[in-house]
Order: C-alpha cells, then structure tokens, then sequence
C-alpha cells in the first residue's frame, strides 16, 4: 500500500506547519477522506519505519509494520476516540501491536503436514479386528475360569489399578501372596489362551 495523492491544504493550519492528525482521523472515519490519510501515511509512514529499525527490526519487517499499521488506521479510523488518546499515540500503538504479531507469526513454526502426527488412522483390517476381539474374549474367558482369591486379586491389580501393597492391605494378605497368587494367575491365563488358540 503506497501512500494516496491528494489536496492535503485542509489539513494545515493557518500556520502552515501544525497539522492536527486526530481531525485527519476523524475525517477519515466519517467520510473516507483520502487527502487526510494521505497526509496521515505521509507522517507517520517514515517515523513508524524509523521507531521500528531503531527497536531492532529489520528494513523489511519494518516496511510490512507500516504497512499493516497504515491498512488497520484507514478500516478502524471509526474506533479512534480524540478525548482518549493524541493521534500518534494511537497509531504507535497499532504498530507496536502489528509488530509483536509478526514476530510471533515468523517465530511460529509451521506445521509439517507430513509427520505422521497429522496422518489420520488408517482403517484397521477387519480381520485384525476379529482377532483382537477373539483374544480378548479368550482372556475374559480364562480369567473367569481362575479360582476366585486369583480373580479377585487380578481384577484388583489390573481393572481397578491398585498397587500390590493396596491389595494386600484390602484384601488382609501378606504382600508375598498377593504377588504369587497374581504370578500363577498369569500363568493360567496364559496357559488357558495358549490352549484355545
């Protein structure tokens, strides 16, 4: 966006040197006077540039921030209240703001749509799906069939997570027997799945 040409003689006083750039934003926002905004770029355009090479930032960056500061004072002109802010406090704000999105818009990696993270699931094979369902109802099937201080002991540890201790505390055993009643427990379930498959 390149500053408007234009009549900027409304905008000076009879002075010839004072502008008054909050009643260039007021025209601007209720008659989308070109001449004034022309006038605006014309100003603040180079000091905008000037304030962010001097706060670090490159000729390029810099270039896009007057650009964008300039582009949100000609569509938010409206929202510019004279009582509540001198116009160059204004728009120094606006760039400053428009200057900390950019950066953070360079800094932010972008995604690469190639790592397998951003992959949907691919369909799982109707087969495969069968036969987990199998082995799970086979390992149902063989913890029901073990005697009940084992079943008790495996649904504890394993559906209801608790840790051996906890169990031995609930269940008033001994520690060595919750985990050796859990070891042969293992064992059958494994055995009792081994057959059946």
């Amino acid at each position: 966006m390149t500053a408007p040409t234009g009549d900027t003689s409304t905008a000076r006083s009879s002075g010839g040197d004072d502008v008054d750039y909050a009643a260039l934003i007021v025209r601007i926002a209720e008659q989308g006077d070109r001449a004034a905004f022309a006038d605006l770029f014309g100003h603040f355009g180079p000091r905008i540039k000037g304030f962010m090479m001097k706060s670090g930032s490159g000729d390029d960056l810099a270039e896009e921030v007057v650009q964008e500061t300039m582009v949100t004072v000609w569509t938010k002109a409206r929202l510019y209240d004279p009582a509540k802010a001198g116009a160059s406090t204004w728009i120094f704000t606006i760039a400053r703001n428009k200057r900390i999105d950019m950066i953070r818009r360079r800094n932010r990696p972008e995604p690469d749509h190639e790592d397998p993270m951003f992959q949907p699931e691919p369909e799982p094979d109707g087969e495969k799906v069968l036969s987990v369902q199998d082995d799970q109802k086979r390992v149902r099937k063989a913890i029901l069939a073990l005697p009940p201080e084992q079943r008790e002991i495996v649904w504890l540890s394993f559906f209801e997570g608790l840790p051996h201790s906890a169990i031995a505390g609930k269940l008033d055993l001994p520690l060595g027997t919750v985990k050796s009643r859990l070891r042969l427990a293992f064992k059958k379930v494994r055995d009792l799945v081994g057959d059946e498959a």
